[in-house]
């Protein structure tokens, strides 16, 4: 699983070299923010669940398309697969969290997705507009401090970029 740590020293082991100053400010700075994105964490391991209900109750909200029996993409099984990818996503983003990289997002939820959802016929809007809904609903300091929430969002903006 890649880390800021892992691809610094991969790098420079790739490049057979040490870390440059400017690798350690990196991994430095990446340490820095270690309380903060694991405070992030924490908040969203706690309330995940409710979280990732709450962004897809806004999805559908949305896209009320989703709720008419005629529409392709209506059907209660892609109502499910809907709110589980919504969850495995903010998992996804709680691991780079603890990890401080994009690392598991790369490898387990971003690498192939384009490629499934147009196999498949799924729109993308919904999860979009799911991600969106919760990276618009935190505040603070109800939900976690700045720096946490920044973490966060961060996350959550690489997920959303790399859906749109």
């Amino acid at each position: 699983m890649k880390s800021v740590v892992t691809t610094v020293v991969g790098a420079a082991d790739a490049a057979g070299r040490f870390p440059s100053s400017s690798d350690l400010e990196s991994v430095q700075g990446s340490l820095q923010r270690s309380a903060a994105r694991l405070e992030a964490a924490e908040k969203l391991a706690g309330n995940l669940d409710a979280v990732a209900k709450e962004a897809y109750d806004a999805c559908i909200n949305k896209y009320p398309y989703l709720n008419n029996p005629g529409e392709a993409n209506s059907t209660p099984e892609f109502k499910e697969k809907c709110l589980r990818d919504v969850k495995h996503y903010m998992r996804l983003i709680n691991y780079c969290l603890v990890v401080g990289g994009t690392g598991p997002l790369d490898e387990w939820g971003i690498a192939g997705q384009r490629e499934v959802y147009r196999a498949l016929n799924l729109p993308t809007a919904p999860y979009v507009a799911a991600l969106s809904f919760a990276r618009n609903r935190g505040c603070t300091p109800r939900d976690m401090s700045a720096q946490a929430l920044v973490e966060y969002n961060a996350l959550l903006d690489y997920v959303i970029n790399s859906l749109s």
